[in-house]
This record gives structure tokens, sequence and C-alpha cells, in this order.
């Protein structure tokens, strides 16, 4: 396969990808893509077009297959680069990408006015690719430790694939004639493949990566409430599972607290759903804010949360409700023009040896119900004492 035939084939894939692109969006029922798949929408319909104004050359004007054929190609591997950062939740597209870019694009233009050998226009070239593939691997490389294996093979592939590319670019301008074994010949034509295998591995592993993303995401809201953000009572239950296990052992207790915000349907009643869920927001805030890194709430349903405190005793664990109550009660949440004063009350107790999920939050449920018999805003503990 010749050098043209390559370029032919990048132009088609392109325009084969922003068709499929196309078709997919007009879905019906498809919502608006992401900052990220615009992107990288961008960047195939750029490069599309630009490795067509290449394939074209000689059967063009110049002017629109060399220096404006770079410029679209340039900004096609930006926005690649760009569709990276926002796939990893950042934007640089106008700080650092967008003058980057345009600095390429008034170096290469320049160099064509000025009629600099073609040798020298393609190194430019070359480390302009090179640049934004460094860029797109930067984006790739955050969070290498708990990345996953796909990840890491996209981020060690597109490193090694760019070296290539830049090393093309700096042959192209040290040793324009070649050297005894390395052909001008075979230098262009290990940069114009590993170029072809850079932008359809960017292709499939940002398709594949987005997926992947998708997938974990939906795993996460399987297990965590979407309102508050905090575990549901699926998830809850899963961390739960292992402290219960380990009461079974001598050690630490762990204790459980388990909360209901007073009355809280009158503000769904009187102010509506959206004020109430704001207001839940908020308590759910404040009560995290009482806590250590190591403890964990979870939302059991409408306003009742339950609360895992590891290694801590039935004392400890009453402090804690009892700091949280007074940090509710202490807190007028406002609503727009309203302002809300909520108050808590909280059941508490310790995982016992023979205690399951079901004991144990029976248990902890009428330590709660006492406490709202009692009048509300206020903690009971239960007797944690192993029946005989």
């Amino acid at each position: 396969m010749d050098i043209k035939t390559l370029v032919l084939a990048l132009a088609l894939g392109n325009f084969s990808l922003c068709a499929a692109l196309f078709f997919y969006q007009q879905q019906a029922g498809r919502s608006a893509p992401s900052a990220s798949l615009r992107s990288w929408r961008i960047a195939r319909q750029l490069q599309a077009v630009a490795w067509g104004l290449l394939y074209l050359r000689g059967a063009l004007p110049d002017f629109l297959t060399i220096p404006f054929a770079y410029a679209v190609l340039f900004s096609g591997f930006a926005f690649d680069a760009s569709a990276w950062w926002e796939l990893a939740g950042r934007r640089v597209w106008r700080r650092y990408l967008l003058p980057a870019l345009g600095v390429s694009i008034g170096l290469f233009t320049g160099a064509w006015l000025l009629d600099i050998p073609a040798g020298d226009r393609i190194g430019i070239a070359a480390l302009v690719a090179g640049f934004f593939a460094l860029a797109s691997a930067g984006a790739l490389g955050r969070g290498w430790r708990r990345g996953t294996l796909l990840r890491r093979y996209l981020v060690l592939s597109t490193l090694s694939l760019t070296l290539v590319v830049l090393l093309r670019g700096v042959l192209a301008v040290l040793l324009p004639d070649g050297a005894e074994w390395l052909s001008p010949a075979l230098v262009q034509a290990a940069g114009i493949v590993a170029l072809y295998l850079l932008t359809f591995g960017n292709v499939f592993g940002y398709l594949l990566l987005s997926r992947e993303q998708q997938e974990s995401e939906l795993a996460r809201l399987e297990v965590a409430d979407p309102l508050t953000d905090v575990p549901n009572r699926r998830g809850f239950y899963q961390a739960l599972a292992p402290w219960i296990a380990l009461a079974r052992r001598p050690g630490q207790p762990t204790a459980l607290i388990l909360l209901k915000f007073d009355d809280f349907k009158r503000i769904n009643e009187h102010y509506g759903h959206p004020v109430g869920d704001l207001v839940l927001k908020a308590l759910v805030e404040v009560c995290q804010k009482q806590l250590r890194d190591s403890d964990l709430m979870g939302r059991m349903g409408g306003a009742e949360f339950a609360i895992q405190l590891p290694r801590t005793g039935q004392e400890d664990a009453c402090m804690v409700a009892e700091r949280i109550r007074l940090a509710i009660a202490a807190l007028p949440v406002k609503a727009g023009k309203a302002v809300i004063n909520m108050t808590a009350s909280l059941g508490v107790t310790t995982i016992r040896p023979d205690d399951a999920a079901v004991s144990l939050f029976k248990r902890a449920d009428e330590a709660l119900q006492q406490a709202k018999r009692e009048g509300r805003n206020r903690v009971v503990a239960a007797d944690s004492t192993p029946e005989v």
C-alpha cells in the first residue's frame, strides 16, 4: 500500500465515521452529545476534509492542498486532544490548545509563504501532530495508578506511535537526504503509517473508553442515590456486610445510626418536591461534615438515612449522633424565599456478634421509633447486649 492510498484510507475512514455519528445522533430520542463527543465529532470532520484535500494534491490549487489542508488537519488534531481532556473532566481548549493551534498554523503557513523546502514543512507538520498526540496521551494518563488496562494500553500505544511521528519530524529537518540505511522514503512511510495507526487507535480507543466509563457510571448508579450522591439501600448494605462479619471476631465494635428528618413530608407538601430535594441535599452535607472519612452515610429511602461508624463503641456513637442532631437543628436551610428549620431523630446501636442486617436494622429502628415517640429531635441508644 503506497502513501497516497493510506491518505485516501484516512480520508474515507473519517468520512465514514462522520456519517455513522450523524445517523447515531439523528436516532429518535437521542439526547444532546457531551462536550467531549462534540469535540471528537468535529475532529473527525476536520480530519476527513484535510486528508481528502491532501489526497487531491495536484488536482486542486496548492493553497487548498498545502497550507489550508494542513491548517484544517492541525485543527482536527487539536480537537482530538480537546476531546480526550474533556472526557477526563477538564476543558483546556481555550487556555492551552487553541493558542498552540494558532502557533502551529502560523508556523506552517509562514514556511509555505517563505517557500521553505518541503522537507522542513513536513518536519513542522510531524512535530505539530506529535505535540497534539502527546497532549492526548497526557489526558489519558491522568489517574494512571487507578486506570484500567484499556486506559494504560492506550497511553503506551499513543506514546510509542507519537515517538515515531516526532522522530519523523526531527529527521525530516536534520537529515532531509536521509542516511546510508535510512532513506527519506522510509522515514516518510514510517511516519505516515504511525500517524495512520495513531488516528485509528485514537478512534477505537475513544469509543471503547467512553463505553467503559458509561458502564462504570451505570454500575455506580446501581448503588448510589442520584439526589444526595450517597450510597442507596443496596450500596449501604454491601458496604456494611464485611463489618457485620468482622463483628464475630474480638475487637472494637462498629456502630450504626439510623436517622430520620422529622416531619419532612410537610416540606414537600408546603413547598413542593424541588424545595424538598434542596433541603435534603443541604442536610446530608451537614451530616457528612460531622463524620470521619472512614464513616459512611447511606439513604435508606425518603428522609431516612443510615450511618456506619467503624471501630466505634456505643458511647462514642451517641456523641456523634448528638453532634449531628445539634448541627441539623442549628442550620436554617434557604430555599428561595423560604427559610426552613429542620430537626432529626436518631437511633443508635452497635453490631453484635450474632447480628444479621435484619436484626441490626430492627434494633436501630426500634431506638429511632422511641426517639420519635418521646418528642423527636433526640438521640436514643438501643440495648446492644447480646441475647442469652
